[in-house]
């Protein structure tokens, strides 16, 4: 093959990867969106990628060969054709995943599983095909390689191409292209890759596939189909198959039956990406974001299993670790993340409701170089396994690596519906990691000296991880009184006694018991020009605003995505059962924006406490303007909207403000009543000036009693007053840049590195 054709296809391929990973960072985030901010979506998508691109591998290496026999093309243009098609999910997904949102409405609340079915199989019919098409550019682009050079081995620089594009990918997306351009012209750019790389292939194919051959005078050029069947046939009897690449094979001796060799592979698949899902998770908290777990999370991944598989082709002829050495030292480095992932090596105290939100502080380092050592043994040992149960056949290597691919898909499902909802992102990484120690048992007696020190080793990490090392999924102070709920969503901690009492969700502190909470309530109630009769109230919490609404006696919904947080409203409040039977309340079980759109339902007041911390996902899908129209058309004539923004960078508050006055004529801002944090209000009508003395006639008894409960002996008026008297002006709190605001295309909140580094600003 000539050199510049091979560096040719070595950037195509590099093209291809990067927009493969780019597409599945995207993706997650709009599933996100779409169909709630929970596990079990982010584990749909990575399953769907992997089943897609397994079988996309399948049907290429199946068609190929009959394509290019039957139509003289080269196989170059199918693989073109193909790119052309991934580049047409660029546009497609975001818009079925909206068609899909759009018909799941009618399907019951996000807890119910006739919901959780559907979206996960709207989600999964919405990405699959693009992914299968994904998978045909391997052995398509192998076919093509077969008709220049009979060399087989020369495809694998396709695969390193590929690899790193995909690493690139990665970082870029959610480093880089997300806070640059937005979600929708980020996916405009790996659809315009994609056509450029279609564009390119078709070009080879035409001027090294069936022109030449037919314009050949003499006859004696070689067509596509002549080509492929000549590479085919000189594919050596002793080679496999991984991935795709045929390989010569060195077969070493079995020391395991074949039967089990296969268990283990299907294991390493199963665990492997179970574990990705576990640990993007675990990681959240120490990371800021799930979106920044996610995304360096997959980026160590594939480096880490690259380098491995990097090793053993580089070691096959020389020195290999046998299975049962690779096998101790997966044993031992697979507790690493558990033992690491510890809030007490961390440089902040739980109680702060505010953790860092950036990744890239010390612990966010350890707990990345954590899964290092595991990924780079598991990139070493999975085309290990694969060589000792094929023994150089194709078959049998194409057959050993199906089941990998197997347990891939199954991993992730198992780990966000069955461990994490049972016994949360600890235990499930250790129960995830005693497969390994066990398997490793079983090679005890032929590892001589090397057992007793991994053996020591991994014994030492598995006690710690169960006895000694803590979680952020862990109580603050577990000698006090504490309640663990878990559920599909999350894991839910109560904890504290008194006003010390507080909240936490998959390990990110959530709320205290503050009377700031009963403010969201009272205040835009009490600013209401009319009298209220109903109010809605985002995201349940304690329960606090909720049954500060109720003390109105008036109608009030609160909507609360996380099932166990509803069931925790006892451990807050003596009175929760009460208030909870109240024939005018209800809570509903249900993404806030999905709550909406689904509902027909008026509202005086709707009032939205978001979680934290500010640049969560969850918080910037209840800040954007998209859904600001939303409440729009939920509000009564004269009805207000109260948003809290609480602490985070003060660009991240401009940005709401921003977004808050294009969405509203009128928009006031009060300083809460503990000195930090702004309470929003806005509407389409005026928002009259209220004084302490009105505020406190507008209140019924009921409700003054409620607003007092915390407060001591203090009067209603001398408890309001210096929150009414410091009213911020609004325009105080606008920066003059008006693209600093967010929607639901650019998250300013979401997506920050560039910023806070110094590198871009708008």
């Amino acid at each position: 093959m000539p050199p510049r054709l091979k560096q040719l296809l070595f950037l195509l391929f590099f093209i291809s990867g990067f927009c493969g990973l780019l597409y599945q960072v995207v993706w997650v985030r709009l599933a996100f969106a779409s169909f709630g901010i929970i596990t079990p979506v982010l584990s749909i998508v990575v399953s769907v990628f992997m089943l897609g691109l397994a079988l996309g591998s399948w049907a290429g290496g199946a068609v190929i060969g009959p394509l290019v026999q039957r139509t003289g093309l080269s196989a170059v243009v199918f693989y073109g054709v193909a790119e052309a098609l991934i580049g047409v999910g660029a546009i497609a997904v975001p818009e079925l995943f909206s068609l899909g949102e759009k018909m799941l409405l009618r399907s019951g609340e996000a807890d119910s599983f006739t919901y959780l079915f559907l979206s996960a199989f709207v989600i999964a019919i919405s990405v699959l095909p693009w992914c299968a098409f994904m998978g045909t550019t391997f052995p398509l682009m192998m076919a093509f390689v077969r008709e220049n050079e009979s060399d087989t081995r020369s495809f694998s620089f396709l695969y390193l191409a590929n690899v790193i594009g995909a690493m690139t990918g990665t970082l870029m997306t959610a480093g880089v292209l997300i806070e640059v351009f937005g979600f929708r012209q980020t996916l405009w750019i790996a659809g315009g890759l994609n056509a450029l790389v279609a564009a390119v292939a078709a070009t080879l194919g035409v001027h090294t596939g069936w022109r030449e051959w037919a314009d050949s005078p003499d006859g004696n050029a070689v067509s596509p189909s002549q080509g492929m069947a000549r590479s085919e046939s000189s594919v050596p009897e002793n080679a496999e198959t991984l991935g795709g690449v045929s390989i010569p094979s060195q077969a070493q001796g079995v020391s395991l039956p074949q039967s089990r060799l296969h268990r283990v592979l299907f294991m390493t698949g199963f665990i492997s990406l179970a574990l990705e899902v576990v640990w993007t998770r675990a990681f959240t908290p120490v990371m800021g974001t799930q979106v920044y777990a996610f995304a360096l999370l997959l980026f160590v991944y594939l480096l880490a299993t690259w380098i491995g598989s990097l090793l053993y082709r580089g070691r096959k002829a020389r020195t290999t670790f046998t299975i049962a050495q690779s096998m101790a030292l997966l044993a031992i480095f697979v507790f690493l993340p558990v033992v690491l992932n510890d809030p007490r090596l961390y440089f902040m105290s739980l109680r702060n409701i505010h953790p860092t939100s950036s990744p890239l502080n010390l612990h966010g380092i350890l707990v990345l170089a954590s899964i290092f050592p595991f990924c780079i043994v598991l990139g070493y040992m999975t085309p290990q396994l694969i060589d000792q149960s094929s023994q150089g056949s194709p078959r049998g290597a194409g057959g050993a690596y199906a089941l990998n691919i197997v347990g891939c898909i199954l991993g992730p499902l198992v780990a966000s519906y069955f461990l994490l909802p049972w016994i949360g992102a600890k235990l499930s990484m250790v129960v995830l990691a005693l497969p390994f120690l066990i398997v490793f048992l079983m090679y005890l007696p032929s590892l001589g000296a090397i057992r007793w020190v991994a053996g020591v080793a991994s014994g030492i990490l598995l006690l710690c991880s169960l006895f000694v090392s803590s979680s952020y999924e862990s109580p603050r102070n577990p000698s006090q009184e504490y309640v663990v709920r878990r559920d599909h969503t999350a894991t839910v901690i109560s904890d504290g006694t008194g006003m010390e009492k507080g909240l936490s969700i998959n390990g990110v502190a959530i709320t205290l018991m503050t009377p700031i909470t009963k403010f969201m309530a009272h205040l835009p109630l009490a600013f209401h020009p009319g009298q209220p009769r109903s109010a809605l109230v985002i995201c349940f919490g304690m329960g606090t605003t909720y049954r500060s609404l109720l003390s109105w006696d008036i109608q009030a919904t609160a909507v609360e995505l996380v099932p166990s947080v509803k069931e925790a409203f006892g451990y807050y409040f003596n009175d929760a059962a009460a208030i909870l039977n109240n024939p005018k309340g209800q809570v509903i079980i249900d993404d806030g924006r999905r709550f909406l759109r689904r509902t027909d339902q008026l509202f005086d007041v709707i009032t939205i406490d978001p979680a934290p911390p500010a640049e969560a996902a969850g918080s910037s899908l209840l800040y954007s303007e998209q859904f600001y129209t939303l409440i729009r058309s939920r509000l009564k004539p004269g009805g207000i909207l109260q948003q809290w923004f609480a602490i985070g960078e003060d660009r991240i508050q401009q940005a709401v403000v921003r977004s808050l006055v294009n969405s509203f004529p009128y928009v006031r801002a009060y300083p809460s009543v503990a000195g930090w944090g702004h309470h929003f209000l806005a509407s389409m009508s005026p928002i009259e000036t209220v004084t302490a003395e009105e505020l406190t006639k507008r209140l019924p008894e009921s409700a003054r009693r409620d607003l007092l409960e915390w407060s001591g002996e203090m009067e209603v008026a001398e408890y309001v007053r210096p929150v009414l008297s410091r009213e911020v002006p609004i325009e105080q709190l606008l920066s003059p840049d008006l693209q600093i605001r967010i929607t639901d295309d650019r998250p300013f909140n979401e997506y920050f590195w560039l910023r806070r580094a110094g590198f871009w600003q708008y």
